[in-house]
């Protein structure tokens, strides 16, 4: 496995070296854009930013019920 900074690479690191830069994003939205069309793609984004607020209320909600509870 290759080394890093004197510890072994995660599997992850092995199959995607390096991190993902500005042209690589938007070659990625591009082609995304291309294989759904911007009206899916507007719907497809909204859904995931629905779906992220309810799992960071659910988060929250979890949080202040386990300080409710007694021990």
């Amino acid at each position: 496995m290759l080394r890093r900074a004197g510890r072994r690479a995660t599997p992850l690191e092995v199959l995607m070296p390096g991190k993902l830069g500005l042209p690589e994003i938007l070659l990625i939205l591009a082609v995304a854009l291309l294989i759904f069309g911007p009206s899916k793609l507007a719907s497809l984004g909204k859904g995931l930013g629905e779906g992220i607020k309810n799992f960071k209320s659910a988060v929250k909600e979890g949080e202040e019920g386990d300080e409710k509870k007694p021990q």
